[in-house]
Formats: C-alpha cells, sequence, structure tokens
C-alpha cells in the first residue's frame, strides 16, 4: 500500500517505521526540519506518568510502561533508566499512604519490568542523597523507576531504522492541504496521490483539516511547556507537588546539569512558543522551595518550551487526558493527542486502522 505521513515528529517517524517494516511503500512530508518543534521540547522522560494515576488514566499508563521499557531496551545509547524520588514532607497534599498505593499500582501496570520497583526511602537516607534537600518537615519518600531519553537524537534515530527500511523522508516540505482521497497538494501546487494519507501533524492536526476545509472531529487544548536549564549537577533526580497546588514538577539531571520542568499555559496556535517570564519565576519558586540553599535565578543558563496537543476534555490542562484518538474519513487517517513514550504503540494503531 502506498502511504503519506504528514509530520515528522516522533508519532509520524514511529508510523513511517512501522508501515515501512511491514511492507507498505511510505513517503513523509515535513514542513520544516525533523524533529524540530514539539517532538524535541518535552521533559526527556521515558515514562509512564505516574500523575495520570490520579486522573483514571490506566489503559495510558499501563502502555507508556510496556513503552518505557521497549525503549530502554531497542535504544540503549541513547536512553538509560532512571530512579527518582518523591519525597515526602508534612505539608504534602499527598500522604505517604496515597502515594505508596500509587506507586505499588504504576509497579504492578508495568508488569515484569526489569526496572526496580519503588521503595520508602527514610528522611536521614534522602539526606545522605542530597544534602541540599529541604529537610524541615520531610517524612522521608519513595523512590521509583522511569527513564531518560535524548528526545531529538532519538527520534532521528527512529528516522534512520525508517529510511533503512526504505521510507522516503521528505524534509522542508510543506502541504497545502489534504482531502479524504488520500490526495495531497504541496505548497508549489502539485498534487500526490496516496492509498492512505496519516495527519499526524501534533498541535497542528486540526488547523490541516481546517485549512483543507474538513471538520475536525476532535477539539485540541495547545498547551505550552516550559522547562529551564540550571547550571549545577543534579545528584537526584526528583518528583516534586508545587506547594499548595496539586500539580508536580520534575528536577532531573541532564548532560551534567539541572532540568526543571514543566509548566501547562494555553496558548494559541500561532504565538511564538517561549518560556515567559511568569513561567521562569513559577518554577525557580518551587526550586527555591526545595532546595532553599541554592539560588536557581543565578544558576539558570537556559529555557525552552514545547506546544503539547492535548484533546480537550478539561477546564484545567493539568486534568486533560494524556490518551490519543484517531480518526478515519475515507483513505485519511487523523492523529489527535499522544504522548512522546506511546509513540510506537500509537503507530501500531494506525497500522491496525490501514485497512
Amino acid at each position: 500500500m502506498n502511504i503519506g505521513i504528514v509530520g515528522g515528529g516522533i508519532n509520524g517517524l514511529c508510523c513511517a517505521w512501522l508501515m515501512q517494516q511491514r511492507g507498505h511503500s511510505v513517503r513523509l512530508y515535513e514542513r520544516d526540519q525533523l524533529m524540530a518543534a514539539t517532538s524535541s521540547m518535552s521533559s526527556k522522560l521515558l515514562h509512564g506518568g505516574l500523575r495520570y494515576l490520579e486522573n483514571g488514566e490506566f489503559r495510558l499508563v499501563r502502555e507508556a510502561l510496556r513503552e518505557r521499557d521497549g525503549w530502554l531496551a531497542r535504544a540503549p545509547a541513547l536512553t538509560r533508566p532512571l530512579r527518582l524520588v518523591l519525597p515526602i514532607y508534612k505539608s504534602s497534599r499527598r500522604p505517604r499512604w496515597m502515594m505508596g498505593m500509587g506507586l505499588f499500582l504504576y509497579d504492578q501496570l508495568a508488569g515484569r519490568s526489569a526496572l526496580p520497583r519503588s521503595q520508602w526511602l527514610t528522611a536521614k537516607q534522602l539526606s545522605m542523597r542530597d544534602p541540599a534537600l529541604q529537610s524541615a518537615g520531610l517524612l522521608g519518600g519513595y523512590a521509583f523507576s522511569d527513564g531518560q531519553m535524548d528526545d531529538h537524537a532519538l527520534g532521528l534515530w527512529v528516522a534512520e531504522q525508517a529510511r533503512s527500511a526504505g521510507a522516503v523522508i521528505l524534509e522542508h516540505c510543506e502541504i497545502r492541504c489534504v482531502d479524504a482521497s488520500g490526495r495531497i497538494t504541496l505548497d508549489d501546487g502539485s498534487c500526490r496521490q496516496h492509498d492512505r494519507l496519516i495527519n499526524v501533524c501534533g498541535p497542528w492536526a486540526q488547523r490541516l483539516l481546517e485549512k483543507s476545509g474538513m471538520v475536525s472531529p476532535y477539539q485540541l487544548d495547545l498547551v505550552r511547556g516550559s522547562h529551564l536549564i540550571l547550571n549545577r549537577s543534579c545528584p537526584q533526580a526528583y518528583l516534586l507537588e508545587v506547594p499548595a497546588e496539586p500539580r508536580v514538577i520534575f528536577v532531573l539531571p541532564w548532560k551534567d546539569k539541572t532540568l526543571v520542568g514543566t509548566t501547562e499555559v494555553r496558548q494559541g496556535l500561532d504565538a511564538p512558543v517561549l518560556c515567559e517570564e511568569a513561567e521562569r519565576t513559577y518554577l525557580l519558586a518551587v526550586v527555591r522551595h526545595y532546595f532553599p540553599n541554592r539560588d536557581g535565578a543565578h544558576e539558570l543558563i537556559e529555557s525552552f518550551s514545547g506546544l503539547r496537543p492535548l484533546l480537550r476534555s478539561a477546564s484545567d490542562p493539568g486534568q486533560a487526558t494524556r490518551e490519543y484518538a484517531l480518526h478515519r474519513e475515507g483513505a485519511l487517517i487523523s492523529v489527535f493527542g499522544g504522548k512522546w513514550t506511546t509513540a510506537r504503540a500509537l503507530a501500531e494503531k494506525v497500522l491496525a486502522s490501514l485497512h
């Protein structure tokens, strides 16, 4: 089958890889460079999404945990297991018993993972691991497993697997419109026909349909996630509650520095995807709360932001589902939403929908 794919982020590249491997003839169109937008602006985590359990997204968490392990096994040069700590304080919104139950479920959903299961660490053990962590009111914390990746390099590795299998990948090739017959019109006015056409443009999936005069069956919430890079080493990876909020942020080791993120701010598709001053202030305040003897503002050397395409499902972006959805109209299959970790599982579902 002759397959056209519009979008060169991680979901589009995984679709190209799997479909070419399964004997289809794949041609992928990317308007800019591969992995140049959302897919390379992530928190660099391969994770099941512990916090998604609070929203009851058990199917997604199970799938993401299995896919996390798959990426770690598939590309060990670009990924690594990561042991995170969730500290529990007297003032924490989520008590020890609640987090213990959540992590027990997280381990169960992971199945026969090679990664170690969660364990309780005392306040003394945590302070020995990282003396900079706020010790006042610290009860202890849970250590649990996920993975870390170089998202840009791993995406380009997937692109190379697709090319090696025979897929044609075109960069700087913008699509003007698509239709339900599988035809695309390129920016120069030329057309190309495909047996199946996959619209997997991430934040731009809904826009492409609207530009093509088609009604989008799903509405997307475009949510900016910003991150900071601090010029300090990070002896321990953390998942931290934001004080007085239900949100959490990550503090992670990244290339001998510290990565802090993320925020969740709605924005328009045409607005610049940049970390605003209010987001920097917000993230640095959380860092100061947990590491009071470190001056994050003076250590800040970089910030970056990505635009997440979430299915519109809640007034609060933090409560919006991280699930994804497929919609088929004739020969055109559109993908809405999706997480980095589950990109290959999403591609499997797109592959199954071709017939």
